[in-house]
């Protein structure tokens, strides 16, 4: 199915589908969603290896290590999140694999998948021997422009919108919203949170030249984007619910507010210490005044 769709004036239409394998009966389809989602996670990647010697100094072998490991993880853990939250009737394990005639492996939530790699991370650091902190404000960066990018797999398949913006020109509408909601353009609120991300990636890209403690940057990257995260929810006609609570925005408050406050103590901490250290005189070695009384008795 395409869809016809019109954004901030321009009119467009989309075929989810990027092309199809001669494999099986039917063949197999290749979704637009899968290609961004891929090309989100290679740039996280690239910029690991490009970075991560020089601003985090993590064996970049080990790093691959933990990479490897906790990328499927992620993507069941974010699997598994939206199958409890969204209520999806499975019939057996298969659907949730998506080799089912249930829903298949449609529908993932992006709280699952940070939720479970940073767990899982945790888990495949200790076991590589891999600084904790060092990984994690790796990772918060990378996840940050797989979010960025990954986003725009909710544009082709025209999801992850919000209500009406109540504007003649601001937003979007296409064949799939006039089904669901009505004619009228709705929020694009894909586009806030990918804008959101990717503000939020050259911040902490600035702030990862010069981290004054580790875990910074992820506590940085948890800071921002679930206080963006949740007023663009706000405006979501898609949450998950948790009885009449978005199961995303009460996520995103809690997380923000630990973030946040653990952050400002870190920082407070660093201060302090910066601030005990003794001062010592420039030019102290090229006076009297650098040697000890009993020297200078000594010299005359």
């Amino acid at each position: 199915m395409s869809y016809e769709v019109e954004i901030f004036g321009f009119n467009l239409t989309i075929n989810p589908i990027a092309f199809t394998l001669p494999i099986g009966k039917n063949g197999w389809d290749v979704y637009w969603y899968g290609i961004i989602i891929a090309l989100g996670f290679l740039l996280a990647v690239v910029y690991a290896l490009i970075y991560n010697e020089k601003r985090f100094g993590i064996n970049t072998d080990r790093m691959l290590d933990v990479v490897l490991v906790t990328t499927p993880v992620a993507i069941l853990c974010a699997r598994a999140y939206y199958v409890i939250f969204d209520g999806v009737k499975l019939n057996g394990i298969k659907d949730f694999f998506g080799f089912g005639d249930s829903s298949g492996f449609a529908g993932i939530a992006i709280y699952g998948g940070v939720i479970g790699a940073f767990a899982c991370g945790a888990l495949m650091c200790y076991i590589r021997k891999v600084n904790l902190l060092d990984m994690f404000d790796l990772a918060a960066v990378g996840f940050i422009i797989g979010q960025g990018v990954g986003r725009w797999g909710n544009f082709i398949n025209q999801e992850a919108y919000g209500t009406f913006t109540g504007s003649s020109w601001w937003g979007m509408q296409s064949n799939r919203t006039i089904m669901e909601m009505g004619e009228g353009l709705v929020h694009p609120c894909f586009l806030y949170e990918s804008v959101w991300c990717i503000i939020g990636f050259f911040i902490l890209n600035h702030f990862a030249k010069r981290r004054r403690f580790k875990g910074q940057i992820f506590l940085s990257y948890v800071t921002w984007y679930s206080f963006g995260r949740f007023f663009i929810e706000m405006l979501r006609t898609d949450s998950l619910m948790l009885g009449k609570i978005r199961v995303s925005c009460l996520v995103s408050a809690v997380i923000f507010l630990a973030a946040a406050i653990t952050l400002a103590i870190l920082f407070k901490k660093n201060k302090q210490e910066l601030g005990q250290g003794e001062y010592e005189k420039v030019f102290a070695a090229n006076t009297d005044e650098a040697q000890p009384q009993e020297e200078i008795a000594e010299n005359e």
